[in-house]
């Protein structure tokens, strides 16, 4: 994924470098910065956990197995699941699979998600996202717990 955009914030990218695959170089006067993709995964995870509406990251499987990790002691959570990135040295793409709360407009949910990831990736790394796409892959309702217990009937 390249193209001939010029360079962010009057930095000088240079293609063709010997470098990990899935990482981004940015080199400058002052010294080379290397980007792995697991950051940009991560910034990902993390700018579309921010947008109200979005319950989980993942499909099933991988959001089972996050709870199974968690409860791992030194498992932690990832902040990457669900999210799956192409890095090049000028640019990225996004994919993410979502579980929305029920009730949450989706188009509105997918725009404000999408708007968030690709500021959050663009002003901490300098790489031009050119897509994100977005999966829905379920709906959270709301489990009994949850629910209010107001009668509907006097």
């Amino acid at each position: 994924m390249t193209s001939s955009t010029p360079a962010k914030a009057g930095a000088d990218r240079t293609a063709g470098e010997a470098h990990e695959p899935g990482t981004s170089v940015l080199l400058t006067s002052q010294g080379t910065t290397t980007i792995a993709s697991t950051v940009v995964r991560q910034i990902a995870g993390l700018a579309a956990r921010e947008v109200p509406g979005v319950h989980a990251l993942g499909s099933g499987a991988a959001r089972a197995f996050g709870a199974l990790r968690e409860r791992v002691p030194g498992g932690g959570s990832s902040a990457a699941q669900g999210v799956s990135v192409e890095v090049g040295d000028k640019q990225a793409a996004v994919d993410l699979r979502v579980v929305v709360e029920y009730g949450t407009p989706i188009p509105a949910l997918a725009r404000t998600v999408r708007a968030n990831i690709i500021t959050a990736i663009e002003q901490m790394t300098g790489l031009e996202v050119v897509e994100v796409n977005i999966a829905v892959e379920d709906i959270h309702l709301a489990d009994d717990g949850e629910q209010e217990t107001t009668s509907r009937v006097a």
